[in-house]
């Protein structure tokens, strides 16, 4: 079945951009990718994705990405202890596969070390993400201009759009 998308304008009645199925239609997410960085925001960011209506063929790529240990726009005060169980591989994976089991599609877990912005870009571009869900972490002032913002970088810079959440008020 063949339904028409398009865009009602004041000077044509309508204006046809494309005609698509409903099945292609439905399946406009296929590939959402999920970046969590272990903070407390990451709950939230799992909410926001279960409040999103997915198709039952729509995939979710849950990513964490582990810090380069010399990045040059970290301040060694904001860098986790390396044996800091909070921030280890295996509590990372494990949360991961927690936020896993909520999801109702299909899902995959992604673990990898560089530069955040960087690697979850590199991530949405591998699996073709039509999507990108991150946390804000609230940065501001000097640890904004220091240090950056991941989702500002992902954001400018991803090929496909990115939904950004920001911390509850």
């Amino acid at each position: 079945m063949w339904e028409t998308v398009g865009i009602k304008t004041n000077i044509f009645p309508y204006v046809l951009i494309s005609r698509v199925t409903l099945e292609e239609k439905r399946a406009v997410l296929k590939t959402i990718l999920v970046a969590l960085d272990g903070s407390e925001i990451a709950g939230r960011v799992i909410q926001t994705l279960e409040d999103l209506v997915l198709s039952p063929d729509s995939k979710v790529v849950l990513c964490h990405v582990f810090p380069t240990p010399d990045s040059e726009l970290e301040l060694p005060a904001d860098r986790p202890q390396a044996e800091s169980p909070k921030f280890s591989y295996f509590h990372i994976e494990k949360q991961l596969q927690t936020y896993q089991e909520k999801i109702s599609v299909k899902t995959e877990l992604e673990l990898v070390t560089g530069e955040p912005a960087d690697e979850i870009i590199r991530l949405a571009n591998i699996y073709k993400a039509d999507l990108i869900v991150i946390g804000s972490r609230g940065l501001t002032g000097m640890k904004r201009i220091v240090l950056g913002s991941v989702s500002t970088q992902v954001m400018e810079e991803a090929n496909c759009s990115v939904l950004v959440v920001k911390p509850g008020r």
